[in-house]
């Protein structure tokens, strides 16, 4: 399996999806900062000197061993402000398992950029390093991200409920999941 970084932008259509750069803070700010952001993250919002400590890990983050994390900020290609994030997650490198995610600035929402930005990890995730399942876990009341996943998709394996708890409320998780193989039959049928 393959774990080396990016060496240039992914491109789509409309964005490009690249490392964070220290530069990018002030961004990575205004969307880590709302607390509609963190509805679903089940942890509380970040601010000050914890939301610094969490960007500079973000900058130094390893991608080789399970639980690192490869994460991609994403901009559009006519604006190099980043509207948003994408990540990549070994979960199981031994079993070639990952977990994919994203964030994105709510001023953005409605576009597309969040489908975007997931198929291109997808293709990343499958094509170069090599990983044979890759999934997403989200909360069920989260449409939006549901409605990412479902667009791409990917297939829900499970919904696990009130297995998660934060501020005293429980909550459900759905489990959506695609494999390599059904990566690349759908990539044959769209050429």
């Amino acid at each position: 399996m393959n774990t080396d970084l990016p060496s240039a932008p992914i491109l789509t259509d409309r964005l490009s999806l690249r490392l964070f750069e220290a530069s990018d803070f002030e961004a990575y700010a205004a969307y880590h900062s709302r607390a509609e952001v963190y509805r679903f993250l089940y942890t509380p919002v970040p601010s000050g000197r914890v939301l610094e400590d969490q960007f500079s890990a973000v900058l130094s983050a390893p991608f080789n061993e399970d639980g690192d994390t490869l994460r991609l900020a994403v901009t559009r290609l006519e604006e190099p402000a980043v509207i948003g994030e994408a990540l990549l997650k070994i979960a199981n490198k031994a079993a070639l398992q990952a977990e994919m995610g994203y964030i994105f600035n709510p001023d953005y929402a409605g576009k597309g950029y969040a489908t975007e930005a997931v198929q291109a990890v997808l293709r990343l995730g499958f094509q170069t390093y090599g990983f044979h399942r890759i999934f997403a876990r989200l909360d069920p009341l989260n449409a939006g991200s549901v409605g990412v996943v479902e667009r791409l998709k990917m297939r829900r394996e499970a919904h696990l409920l009130q297995n998660d708890r934060f501020d005293g409320n429980w909550g459900d998780e759905f489990i959506y999941a695609m494999l390599a193989s059904e990566f690349e039959a759908r990539q044959s049928r769209t050429i």
